[in-house]
């Protein structure tokens, strides 16, 4: 044992807060990938950020989930679309945050408790993002008229959100290959 150095309660916990930043960096690093191109649709463009937000708040804390909501889709914003930028801070924090919360308390429940949970953190989160950026469109654009011709595009860009972290999660397993490599 004498040339073994024993791990020690500080240096547990900084591993915790580097992989804590790693994977929070990797989700953000994602969001903003994920935004600089939409899925052309008529009349609109589907982004594949919602996915990613939508993961990460289901897989992370509440902070992380908001640093990968919101700074990651502002920062997304201000590289490629700076208009809503702010907009974007605060509509995908927030969603990414109470979907953090919700399905954080479902996780501690267990079992299908955690994806039912997951289900409905999402789904509000959806709600929280259409209406979020459709008040924003209102204000950034100063009419209501472009903000309700885009309300369909947001509704399937939340409900894309919603349906894509959860198969990711769920069906794939994100959850449990994050679990594998211990806590952060």
């Amino acid at each position: 044992m004498s040339g073994q150095a024993k791990p020690t309660s500080t240096s547990f916990h900084s591993i915790n807060k580097t992989r804590w930043i790693a994977v929070t960096g990797l989700f953000m690093a994602l969001n903003i990938a994920m935004s600089s191109f939409g899925v052309p649709v008529p009349g609109g463009h589907l982004y594949l950020c919602d996915i990613i937000i939508c993961t990460a708040a289901l897989l992370l804390d509440p902070v992380s989930a908001f640093l990968v909501g919101g700074v990651g889709s502002f920062l997304g914003d201000l590289i490629f679309y700076p208009a809503p930028m702010f907009v974007s801070l605060v509509t995908h924090g927030l969603q990414a945050a109470v979907i953090s919360l919700i399905a954080r308390r479902g996780a501690k429940l267990g079992g299908k408790k955690y994806f039912v949970f997951s289900l409905i953190g999402t789904l509000i989160g959806a709600v929280i993002m259409v209406t979020g950026y459709t008040l924003g469109k209102i204000y950034v654009y100063a009419t209501y008229e472009y903000a309700m011709v885009k309300l369909p595009f947001e509704i399937a860009q939340g409900l894309l959100g919603v349906v894509g972290s959860l198969l990711l999660v769920f069906r794939l397993g994100l959850a449990k290959l994050l679990k594998r490599f211990g806590p952060y």
